[in-house]
């Protein structure tokens, strides 16, 4: 998908002044010149995404959604940090311009980064990709992860970017914490899977660079080339566990069909269209970074799906407050009902 077909005009309640943005960045880009167009993305459910545009150039912004937000969510700040830190690396991103924490300029904080060209592919399944492509896609999917989590992220300045430890015991009490704050209705394989998690923790710990959202729908490709050339969405980033990454981009294998129009991996033959099995995507991560063991694999099988179920709650909360950055809001927070469920068909297969 072109990015002309991602973007669409800012929707009533995402709405800000449009003209303080860009006396704004005239005073604090130096090649920064108006008249500045403002457009919406469409894509993502979290932190509203803008298109940026002169007569000379295009730009992107972050911002913090309005109204009331839950605690700790939606650290534009923290995306920004991220981002810079990684400009070096060999993970590909955006490069960022300026970030801005006056919510006096727009209401709340925001950061701009480079608009970067290419394709965003919001199916897994790549439906207008031949099979040569997909493979190729996913094999630099899984590359892109791997270098991630060999990043140094002491040498990169992000040693304080969250607790190098007890990661995943952090992850399940924060997103408990938040399913319920935002929890309208009961789902009782929710309350299942969340006692489950707490008592079954794996012993061993490991600490890399966790993005928390890595997943084909938050990669830009080249516009013609199988490869990626921009990580996306950073909100969900900390330290934490290399698993809880892999495992969340390997959730397509366990979807059934029919979640928002996606096309579903189950019953296909993937080998013929081009993509990798489960295993043989686990194994390529594995040899990547030199892992031997991915024994704990079930586990974040399930915790992948228990945040997901989280994150789709929050989601449906803000549908119903009128603050959500989707257009399909209500409906992606519908999901958090499946995915409690497919957590703890996970947990009892563990």
């Amino acid at each position: 998908m072109s990015i002309e077909q991602e973007v669409s005009p800012v929707r009533e309640n995402h709405r800000f002044d449009e003209s303080s943005l860009e006396r704004y960045l005239v005073e604090r880009m130096p090649h920064f010149r108006g008249p500045l167009t403002v457009r919406q993305f469409v894509g993502g459910q979290s932190n509203p995404t803008f298109m940026l545009e002169t007569s000379r150039e295009r730009y992107v912004m972050r911002k913090k959604p309005p109204g009331t937000l839950l605690q700790s969510a939606h650290q534009v700040e923290r995306e920004y940090r991220i981002i810079k830190a990684l400009a070096n690396s060999a993970v590909p991103v955006p490069r960022v311009h300026l970030l801005c924490e006056d919510p006096d300029v727009i209401g709340t904080a925001f950061f701009v980064m480079e608009c970067v060209e290419g394709r965003i592919m919001r199916d897994p399944l790549m439906p207008d990709s031949n099979p040569e492509e997909r493979a190729a896609c996913y094999d630099s999917l899984n590359d892109v992860l791997a270098q991630m989590h060999k990043v140094d992220y002491l040498a990169a300045g992000l040693g304080d970017y969250g607790r190098p430890q007890a990661y995943v015991a952090r992850q399940v009490a924060r997103w408990s914490k938040q399913y319920e704050a935002s929890k309208f209705d009961e789902i009782p394989e929710m309350d299942k899977l969340i006692e489950w998690l707490e008592k079954h923790i794996p012993a061993g710990d490991e600490t890399t660079i966790a993005h928390g959202d890595y997943r084909i729908e938050n990669i830009i490709f080249h516009p013609s080339e199988p490869r990626i050339v921009a990580v996306l969405d950073w909100e969900l980033s900390t330290l934490g566990h290399p698993l809880g990454d892999l495992a969340w981009c390997c959730r397509p294998y366990h979807f059934p069909p029919g979640i928002d129009g996606v096309l579903s991996f189950q019953g296909l033959d993937l080998k013929a269209v081009g993509i990798p099995s489960e295993d043989d995507f686990v194994a390529a991560y594995c040899k990547r970074v030199g892992r031997t063991d991915v024994s704990d694999m079930t586990f974040f099988d399930a915790f992948s799906f228990f945040r997901g179920a989280a994150i789709a709650q929050g989601i449906a909360m803000r549908a119903k407050m009128g603050n959500a950055s989707g257009p399909d809001a209500a409906l992606r927070g519908a999901r958090a009902r499946l995915m409690a469920e497919l957590g703890w068909q996970a947990a009892q297969r563990a």
